[in-house]
């Protein structure tokens, strides 16, 4: 099989042409190649005996004697194939396929000879979008000082048809991740998965989050006005725990989580099929257990700076106190406070009771309630809700029955009945057959 010289070849072709017309001397010659003087001779030598096609070199065209064999090449694109391969859209890349060929299949190959392998056979081709270009902001300089949130939504689940959100957290300084699927991107999922990173890594020092109602909000017109400060509950935690909220006014600003979403989005995906995981519960377990110590060991880096920026890590106790929803309500004459459809009965610690005054209702995840006036926990007890007034429903339609007014009718010979000049001729008879 004839093959094409490489650049250095057909340098090297050139030179000798120029020695054999005796434009140039083999000191020279050697020079421009880059060899010694023997070599040249030799190279000159084969150039005299086979012409411009000795000087290409013998391994041409030949397998490399360090090629892997041709059998163990057959059984990994098989098992590629056959366990990770598919449509485009689920198929797993080289790398993330060499890694599972080594860990479950006991089949070690280079990626990118995996790579190689994948596109002769044309299992595998990449197709690069271009993006328009923005500038790369710099890394933070410390792990704690800046942590990313976002939720991406997917078909995490492969067969359940359903959509799911998996909170992601990463560090912007060392990439550090942390997730959880949740069904939907609510409070409570953004609330769980920072408590999380609290709990394994401290308190971060800002968050760098969408403007999204569960995280930040505009001011809506009466709060301009009125300067009242705009605080979601998500925020009002934040606050208790000393954690900023920045708002991205981009995704490409927060590009250190919209890049690991889109890692998960075709790793993450493909190993829950690939370890047939079905449910979210069995998902999160995967994730804490397996998955992200090992995305952590592969993706993360060093900070630049040593200085952890987070904080001490609370204990659960108040953790439990602040990690809880809030709404203020006001107190009835007959000490009832009304909430979220309930009605809940606070028992008097005075003879004074505080109507009309307002308390701090708290919900924490598990659903317990908390009642606070003035800073001091109060008793209560949940009542029966009065049922409500039922209007008595209108009868079936029947036969439409004709309502008439009773009308009082005088008789024929009252006064009303006869003319003016009856009724007085009337009146003079009856006077005269008086007297």
């Amino acid at each position: 099989m004839r093959t094409a010289m490489s650049r250095k070849e057909l340098k090297r072709v050139g030179v000798m042409m120029r020695v054999e017309s005796g434009e140039l001397e083999l000191v020279d010659a050697a020079e421009l190649m880059g060899l010694s003087y023997r070599q040249t001779i030799r190279v000159r030598a084969r150039y005299e005996a086979e012409g411009p096609e000795g000087l290409k070199h013998r391994n041409a065209g030949r397998p490399s004697n360090r090629a892997k064999p041709r059998k163990f090449r057959e059984t990994v694109l098989g098992l590629v194939r056959k366990k990770y391969g598919g449509e485009p859209g689920k198929r797993f890349g080289p790398t993330l396929a060499a890694e599972h060929l080594e860990a479950d299949d006991g089949q070690k190959v280079d990626h990118e000879t995996l790579r190689r392998w994948m596109l002769e056979e044309g299992s595998w081709s990449l197709v690069r979008k271009r993006k328009a270009h923005r500038r790369r902001r710099e890394r933070k300089e410390h792990f704690g000082e800046l942590v990313q949130l976002d939720g991406s939504f997917e078909e995490w689940l492969d067969g359940s048809g359903e959509t799911h959100c998996l909170m992601n957290m990463v560090d912007d300084a060392s990439s550090q991740t942390l997730s959880q699927l949740h069904e939907q991107e609510t409070i409570w999922a953004a609330v769980e998965v920072l408590r999380a990173w609290i709990e394994k890594y401290g308190i971060p020092h800002c968050l760098y989050t969408d403007w999204k109602n569960v995280y930040l909000r505009q001011p809506n017109a009466k709060e301009r006005l009125s300067g009242e400060e705009v605080l979601t509950q998500f925020g009002r935690m934040c606050r208790k725990l000393g954690v900023k909220i920045m708002g991205a006014s981009s995704p490409q600003a927060k590009g250190r989580v919209e890049r690991s979403n889109g890692i998960q989005q075709d790793r993450l995906i493909k190993k829950l099929r690939l370890y047939r995981i079905g449910t979210r519960k069995e998902a999160n377990r995967y994730l804490r257990q397996h998955y992200l110590p090992d995305h952590n060991r592969r993706f993360s880096r060093e900070p630049a700076s040593a200085e952890d920026y987070h904080l001490a890590r609370p204990c659960k106790a108040e953790l439990d106190a602040i990690l809880r929803m809030e709404q203020k309500r006001v107190i009835s004459n007959d000490w009832v406070v009304q909430y979220e459809g309930r009605s809940l009965q606070i028992e008097r610690e005075s003879p004074y009771a505080p109507a009309g005054s307002k308390v701090v209702v708290s919900e924490g995840r598990d659903g317990r309630l908390q009642i606070w006036y003035r800073g001091q926990q109060m008793k209560w007890r949940e009542i029966s809700r009065p049922a409500p007034r039922q209007e008595p429903l209108p009868s079936a339609p029947g036969p439409a029955l004709e309502i008439r007014k009773k009308v009082h009718r005088p008789a024929s010979n009252h006064p009303w009945k006869k003319w003016p000049w009856q009724a007085q001729g009337a009146g003079r008879s009856a006077v005269g057959a008086a007297l």
